[in-house]
């Protein structure tokens, strides 16, 4: 996957995540957005 897509998509998962934390949600649901995040910042070598 191309790095400006990945970064895309880190940015829509991050936007996601604070939004439902910010307005409450499915707990099982933030775990795995929280869990894909990890894994692109992680295939971008930040995390």
């Amino acid at each position: 996957m191309p790095i400006n897509q990945i970064e895309t998509n880190l940015e829509a998962l991050t936007n996601t995540i604070a939004y439902i934390e910010k307005n409450g949600g499915n707990p099982d649901t933030l775990k795995e957005l929280k869990e894909e995040r990890n894994r692109l910042l992680t295939e971008l070598n930040v995390f």
